[in-house]
């Protein structure tokens, strides 16, 4: 499983500018929740809880960026609890959270082009 966070983008109904993607390695489904600017680490693992854990079960490992809300107390609390463990990606590393990171760039294209004044076809 990966994760990574876009920001930057415009507000929607409830105020949220970003999308947490969650992305599981294997079948390489991807999982996106709209979330605020002030998204924690508590709050970024209720949602991957209530959307990947449900579906997929535990993994045996997560890849992320050293992202702080992926680094925080309380992530390392659930995975000292559930026995998985997180591993950072390195910088400019594709085979570490590049499925991710592509999955980023097409939420990007995608909304750039639904959002934009006249969408490109």
């Amino acid at each position: 499983m990966s994760m990574d966070f876009v920001f930057g983008l415009p507000k929607d109904l409830e105020g949220n500018t970003g999308i947490v993607v969650f992305v599981d390695r294997l079948s390489k489904m991807a999982h996106l929740a709209a979330v605020p600017n002030s998204i924690d680490a508590e709050g970024t693992a209720k949602l991957f809880i209530d959307r990947v854990f449900c579906q997929h079960g535990l993994p045996v490992a997560i890849i992320s960026d050293r992202d702080p809300r992926f680094t925080g107390k309380f992530w390392k609390s659930i995975f000292k609890v559930l026995g998985t463990r997180l591993n950072m990606s390195t910088a400019d590393h594709p085979q570490t959270v590049g499925q991710t990171e592509r999955v980023n760039r097409v939420i990007n294209d995608i909304l750039r082009s639904i959002c934009a004044d006249t969408p490109k076809r």
